[in-house]
């Protein structure tokens, strides 16, 4: 059985999941999903990409926007602006407050987030084993210049409240160096086949996970092919706002820079869209093997064929 580690972000990696999932039903797929994304909101700790993962494998989600609960209602949420109860600007559900609710009783009655993900995935089923990147608290941070001063804003405030308007001047992981993987994270690494990068957001995504020390190491020592999809098509994201966070770090928004971003200690191979061909030979000129194909999630289809392409990929790279 072909054993596939993935690291995710949320809508983007989620889709891609459910896209592996048809093109290698019998794997057995790992998912090490980043918490850099969580937030304590209204006493409740949020994890929007372990969720966004969990309902999307699990038949919950919102098909539509990508994110959150199929079905929805928000009368907690009218309830709560109708109090004044700040931040408005976060749209919480009914049916997500349920599984909130869980988790945060959980972990306060000591469990680490890798056993309640653990506990709330038994429900949804979503066939892979899904691991949190930590089960210590790591929450990204965005710094932005704001009515003329500089500040750190937590990274879903100003990706949803901001709509990543003004230029991020830097981003950080907070807690990140502290951090440990969480159990399970680095014995799926060392035993997978193939290590897979979708194309989630390489900067507060993948990126995020990354950070986390121990886990960089250990994928570019597992001694098994690392393939990426590129999340920039036509040198813009595919979705989302990726180009303002990899600006902050220096990096072009083009589906190369994006590569050599991390890198041939790291990447052995590259999925660009065939609208970047142009692109192949300076992926390849940095040590990476790279190849052109349609890389748009348009359909259930279309994702399963990137899903092979990437597979095949980390084939040729092994041969």
């Amino acid at each position: 059985m072909q054993r596939i580690v993935v690291l995710a972000g949320g809508i983007g990696g989620a889709r891609f999941l459910r896209g592996l999932q048809s093109a290698a039903p019998d794997a057995d797929i790992t998912v090490i999903g980043n918490t850099g994304d969580d937030i304590h909101l209204f006493g409740l700790k949020i994890c929007p990409d372990l969720d966004t993962v969990m309902y999307t494998l699990g038949g919950g989600i919102h098909e539509e926007q990508g994110w959150g609960r199929a079905g929805e209602t928000f009368a907690v949420k009218e309830e709560l602006a109708a109090y004044g109860v700040q931040p408005q600007w976060f749209g919480l559900g009914d049916r997500d407050v349920a599984t909130h609710l869980v988790r945060t009783q959980m972990l306060g009655a000591g469990y680490p987030l890798s056993a309640v993900t653990e506990a709330l995935c038994a429900r949804w089923r979503p066939g892979v084993r899904l691991l949190p990147m930590t089960d210590d608290r790591v929450e990204t941070h965005v710094a932005v210049e704001e009515g003329g001063e500089r500040k750190a804003l937590h990274f879903q405030e100003y990706w949803i409240r901001l709509r990543a308007e003004p230029d991020a001047q830097a981003v950080v992981p907070v807690g990140a160096d502290q951090a440990e993987p969480a159990p399970g994270v680095l014995e799926a690494i060392a035993e997978a086949d193939v290590v897979l990068f979708p194309p989630s957001n390489p900067v507060v995504s993948i990126g995020t996970i990354l950070a986390v020390p121990g886990i960089r190491e250990a994928i570019a020592e597992a001694g098994v092919p690392v393939v990426g999809l590129s999340p920039i098509v036509g040198d813009a994201p595919v979705r989302g706002m990726a180009d303002k966070v990899l600006a902050a770090i220096g990096v072009r928004s083009t589906a190369a820079a994006v590569a050599r971003h991390y890198g041939s200690g790291l990447l052995d191979g590259w999925l660009v869209d065939t609208v970047d061909a142009g692109a192949v030979d300076e992926v390849e000129e940095a040590g990476i093997r790279c190849r052109a194909v349609p890389l748009m999630m348009s359909d259930p289809e279309a994702t399963a064929r990137m899903a092979s392409d990437a597979l095949a990929l980390a084939e040729e790279v092994r041969a």
